[in-house]
């Protein structure tokens, strides 16, 4: 009835899913559990009473270090690192991968080379120069700096993409634009963005979901008192005082990965659809 290749990739996929669902499992039931049914030890049983009080105190009362205010504060920080940094790094890149693509000048293949290097320089090495830069800016220690470097860390492999991407669309297409005496912004504008679609949701994914579960870059640049998301489920998952509450932890991750979740549930078959459209050809 099946043929053995077929039953073979069948089995590897469930096996893969279960693999990658079972913690999603253990976690969601167990921030519905009370403290002392999480003591019982039977981390794969559902509880018969659930409760959302895990939930409330994560959002809103757990302690974040000297702050009990729970992940709401981190939340909204979150949100207003992750939107602009977004919408800048993508329009930047979206019209540089025009320029090298359609419009070749005279140190195009050298700007071409430095993104290419310069997607692959670990963050590691630009830290503590991006603290001297920020601090002579005066904007160290707060939202605009954390802003600033995922705008900055996110140019070179977003450049790459979209170069890459509208150098695999039809050439003729540019070309019967300028033909018919459209300029660069009506091309960009008027032919390529709207074939843009699938690479323009390959970039949103990959930089949402970058920002948004970013650590290192909140921690060291961001400030005690503009900390993301991230960093406020790291005290609350870290800290040594009290009771080990097992169930606010469990709802605390949750909802810091609710939003790049989401966005990977609602777009998922565009991010596929870009790829495939030439989102990693060149």
């Amino acid at each position: 009835m099946f043929a053995p290749d077929r039953v073979l990739i069948y089995t590897l996929l469930i096996v893969t899913s279960i693999y990658y669902l079972v913690p999603l499992y253990v976690m969601i039931i167990t921030s519905l559990k009370d403290l002392d049914m999480i003591r019982e030890g039977n981390i794969f049983i559902p509880t018969a009473r659930p409760t959302l009080d895990a939930w409330i105190k994560a959002w809103s009362q757990a302690c974040t270090g000297l702050n009990c205010t729970g992940l709401a504060p981190g939340f909204w920080n979150s949100v207003f690192i992750t939107i602009p940094s977004v919408v800048v790094s993508i329009a930047v890149a979206s019209i540089s991968g025009y320029c090298l693509a359609n419009w070749p000048f005279r140190v195009a293949e050298w700007c071409f080379t430095i993104l290419l290097v310069g997607s692959f320089i670990p963050y590691q090495v630009f830290l503590y120069p991006l603290v001297i830069i920020t601090r002579e800016m005066g904007i160290y220690s707060t939202l605009y700096a954390v802003i600033f470097v995922h705008t900055v860390f996110g140019l070179p492999i977003l450049t790459l993409l979209f170069r890459n991407y509208f150098a695999s669309l039809p050439e003729e297409l540019f070309k019967a634009a300028r033909v018919d005496g459209a300029g660069f912004w009506r091309i960009f504008f008027q032919v390529m963005l709207p074939m843009s679609v699938p690479i323009f949701t390959v970039a949103v994914i990959l930089q949402v979901t970058g920002i948004w579960n970013d650590f290192l870059f909140g921690v060291i640049y961001a400030g005690p008192t503009n900390y993301p998301m991230t960093v406020q489920l790291n005290n609350i998952v870290n800290s040594l005082q009290g009771v080990k509450e097992y169930n606010v932890e469990m709802a605390a991750t949750i909802l810091t990965g609710l939003v790049p979740l989401t966005i990977y549930f609602l777009s998922g078959k565009y991010f596929v659809r870009g790829i495939a459209a030439g989102a990693v050809k060149g």
